[in-house]
């Protein structure tokens, strides 16, 4: 999927973008180094009636605003292995409901859905069905859901469990490809999420305690949400939280979501996911064979013009790049984000200092 916003540039200002951001070190359009994220502002709990919330607003000026709500449901009714293969003992009941006595009562026992976590995009210009709002909405899913704690953490009991909705507005236009600044948000509204303590008992129906101060974190005892990296290759080099004009000539584009290990030496990597870039659908330069402004002599027919064109590509100003990330680069790029001390750590830490 690629990204949705689009670069008015010439061939040559192509050629000349992936040049310096080539280079060793790579120069970037706005100085920044290879490994630094744009400056922004953020602040939590700026909604009184959700669980938890959070805004970040980047320094361009794209700004977004997460909500996340939790509601109480039941849950479908669990058989036991013997009803379900259809087998009967001798001296137990015909029927398909387990007895409460057999039910284990603890909810670390209980193994959550992925269906009771929904997340909704909204972003100016584009419908809910999009394409852009369905790809991100799926990617930050399968980070969330991908360890097993968030959805384990929203069992209540055998028959009741918490939906944790995720509402994600983008209050601007993107201005580059948005998934970064949508993940740190909600990471930071998750962060801020609690839910009523329970008061009730076993299997009884839910009953909370009416006193907010006394409600629990989702995320507890260092546990921490997943954040999603996006990256990109030029050449040799990795580049981080890329801007709209340099995924404009980039080879390869990689979001990679990462969270806590718990043993303070490394991040833990759940998922991977490539992102095809814009620069495949700009338009090739012109090569110099054809360009009678180089010298070069302009063809007298369309079959003349491909062979020309495909023997003189070498010579062209700007050629879309083709084929995905290589092996070695993809681990680097990893190597990058989760080793102690690497990008993944200093974000986590920022994020971190991010006080309500």
């Amino acid at each position: 999927m690629a990204p949705a916003s689009s670069v008015l540039l010439s061939p040559a200002e192509l050629s000349y973008l992936h040049t310096s951001l080539s280079q060793t070190p790579p120069i970037r359009p706005d100085s920044r180094s290879p490994t630094q994220f744009r400056p922004l502002v953020a602040e939590t709990d700026i909604i009184p009636s959700a669980n938890g919330s959070a805004r970040i607003c980047f320094a361009d000026g794209t700004e977004a605003i997460v909500g996340v709500k939790a509601e109480v449901e039941k849950s479908a009714p669990v058989h036991n292995a013997s009803s379900r293969t259809g087998a009967r003992d001798l001296g137990t009941s015909s029927t398909n409901e387990v007895e409460m006595g057999d039910v284990d009562d603890s909810p670390e026992k209980h193994t959550g859905q992925d269906a009771w976590l929904e997340i909704a995009i909204e972003i100016p210009g584009f419908r809910d069905d999009d394409a852009l709002p369905v790809f991100l909405s799926a990617m930050m899913t399968e980070a969330l859901l991908a360890d097993g704690y968030l959805k384990n953490k929203l069992v209540i009991n055998s028959r009741f469990h918490w939906r944790l909705y995720i509402d994600v507005l983008l209050l601007s236009a993107p201005l580059s490809y948005p998934l970064p600044l949508l993940s740190l948000t909600t990471h930071l509204a998750l962060l801020q999420t609690r839910l009523p303590a329970l008061v009730s008992e076993k299997e009884e129906d839910p009953l909370f305690n009416d006193d907010w101060d006394a409600a629990t974190p989702l995320f507890e005892k260092g546990a921490k949400p997943p954040v999603t990296l996006l990256v990109m290759s030029v050449g040799q080099n990795v580049v981080f939280d890329p801007s709209r004009e340099e995924l404009a000539v980039a080879d390869a584009v990689v979001a990679l979501s990462v969270r806590e290990a718990g043993n303070g030496e490394e991040l833990k990597l759940v998922a991977v996911r490539a992102v095809d870039p814009p620069s495949r659908l700009t338009v090739p330069g012109v090569p110099n064979s054809m360009n009678s402004v180089t010298g070069g002599v302009a063809p007298s027919s369309k079959q003349e013009a491909l062979r020309m064109r495909e023997g003189a590509d070498a010579g062209s100003v700007w050629r879309p790049p083709r084929g995905g990330v290589k092996r070695g680069l993809l681990g680097m790029m990893i190597k990058m984000v989760v080793q102690k001390g690497g990008v993944g750590f200093e974000v986590l830490e920022a994020l971190e200092g991010v006080q309500g």
